[in-house]
């Protein structure tokens, strides 16, 4: 009962205080927000180039995203009890069974799609070096064939340059988010081909990041 309190804290003071402040000090733009559906199943897949990612894609959706987050978030002080309390689901990167984790992660993202929530993933699966997009897993392709709900391409334009992966403490620097238009399971499951479905979606992500 203590845990489910202070869990529930966690999740107020988030929503009251921080995300009003993450869109106060860190956010210039949000284009398509009316993509995100209000009340159905997706998949929000996104660029990854800093921790702010994360935050500030949390803070101006209007429903819970549940992320694939990497074990490191599960292991810090401050990060592991905001990761239990929002319900974001671990994957081992550096495990012995580095393939049995990613299939654990799947197999929950799949059920919060079931119950219509909405899936966040980064199909790079890390942050990037420089602020490009880089080489995709297929990960993201496969939760999309196996679920059949729609994938929402999210460009982050300028959250490098709030934090990069070598820096501790973020920059007062503002960013956009540019959500694009779903794409059906009609549109990205043609030949059922994880590269080539990848691919697709990488490309729309790209197009997002370049319109400023």
């Amino acid at each position: 009962m203590f845990k489910k309190i202070i869990f529930w804290l966690i999740r107020i003071l988030l929503k009251i205080i921080i995300f009003p402040i993450v869109r106060l000090i860190w956010i210039k733009q949000v284009n398509g927000l009316e993509n995100i559906p209000k009340n159905s199943a997706a998949i929000l897949a996104s660029n990854h180039s800093s921790y702010f990612d994360f935050i500030c894609l949390s803070a101006i959706s209007h429903r819970p995203i549940y992320f694939l987050t990497a074990e490191v978030f599960f292991k810090k002080k401050f990060w592991k009890p905001i990761m239990l309390a929002t319900e974001q689901i671990k994957i081992d990167r550096y495990g012995e069974d580095k393939k049995e984790s990613a299939h654990i992660a799947i197999d929950v993202a799949l059920r919060k799609l079931r119950l219509g929530n909405l899936i966040g993933i980064y199909p790079e699966g890390t942050r990037s070096q420089d602020g490009k997009i880089h080489k995709a897993f297929n990960g993201v392709s496969k939760i999309a064939l196996a679920s059949k709900v729609p994938v929402i391409p999210i460009g982050m334009v300028g959250t490098f340059e709030i934090m990069s992966r070598k820096e501790k403490f973020p920059h007062f620097n503002k960013c956009t988010i540019n959500i694009g238009s779903p794409i059906t399971y009609s549109e990205y499951a043609l030949g059922d081909n994880l590269d080539n479905i990848t691919a697709f979606i990488m490309s729309k992500i790209s197009r997002l990041v370049e319109k400023t």
